[in-house]
């Protein structure tokens, strides 16, 4: 396992694109649209992870509802897992609270389900899959 990115909800994807870029110094960025979670986002590589921006397209995004909650910032942190049906079986014979029981698609064609915050002292974690 290792982390594969850290997600942050923002508003307006284009300004944060600048303040990350001049605060990591890295000029290359990948656009990518999920159209599953009506979202928008862009990546910035940060070493062996990245850093992925998330803006809501429509108000019905959990990432609208994120940002309406708790404002701009750090959304969820995302876990890069071999099998991601093992992992998902493991961690809910813990008692694990996933909100995704079974794997979808999320950017960058991975594989991806999600640990409910309360079984993670109020993070969101996303495990993720290389296809």
């Amino acid at each position: 396992m290792k982390i594969n990115h850290i997600g942050i909800a923002v508003k307006k994807i284009e300004e944060s694109i600048g303040i990350y870029t001049t605060l990591l110094g890295k000029e290359s960025v990948q656009f990518e649209g999920v159209p599953g979670d009506s979202v928008r986002v862009a990546f910035v590589q940060i070493g062996g992870s990245r850093i992925e921006l998330l803006e809501p397209i429509s108000p019905a995004s959990p990432v609208h509802k994120f940002i309406e909650r708790y404002g701009e910032g750090i959304h969820h942190i995302a876990i890069e897992v071999r099998d991601i049906n093992k992992a998902i079986h493991t961690l809910k014979s813990r008692g694990v609270r996933m909100i995704d029981d079974t794997p979808r698609k999320g950017a960058h064609d991975m594989l991806i389900a999600f640990v409910h915050p309360e079984s993670a002292n109020g993070v969101l974690l996303e495990l993720c899959q290389q296809e």
